[in-house]
């Protein structure tokens, strides 16, 4: 039989869909093992999405996969950023855009409270000054 005559049939890898390159299962094992860490030593952690080869269709398989949960932050300085805790407590979905909308970095984060969103202490201690002037000036 002559090569030319073999039929040949593409048949789809089962759970891998159009335009997955097969990365975003590893990336959620790794959450998994980032939300153990910080569940054994509370020892929070961060995945650089836009690092690694990822496909826009693993972005949004992992997305979809991860779901939303009940907390959305969002900060303006310099541009957009969102923090959306997932279906998971403590994995946060963390996008910051520049000034043109476009996005500029994406991340997991894996805390109970996301980094960016806790006040430095320097802040903290300047808050506290504001509020002991209010008090005084309270006669």
């Amino acid at each position: 039989m002559k090569l030319d005559r073999i039929p040949v049939v593409s048949v789809p890898v089962p759970g891998r869909a159009a335009g997955l390159s097969g990365n975003a299962p590893v990336v959620l094992r790794e959450i998994a093992q980032k939300v153990r860490r910080l569940v054994d030593a509370n020892e929070a952690s961060t995945i650089d999405l836009l690092a690694m080869p990822l496909t826009a269709a693993d972005l949004e398989w992992l997305r979809e996969s991860l779901g939303n949960g009940e907390t959305h932050i969002s900060l303006d300085a310099g541009g957009e950023s969102r923090l959306d805790e997932t279906s998971c407590p403590g994995v946060w979905w963390v996008t910051h855009h520049n000034g043109q909308g476009g996005v500029a970095s994406a991340f997991i984060e894996v805390a109970v409270v996301p980094e960016l969103v806790k006040a430095p202490i320097d802040d903290v201690a300047a808050g506290l000054e504001r509020l002991d002037l209010l008090i005084s000036d309270l006669g």
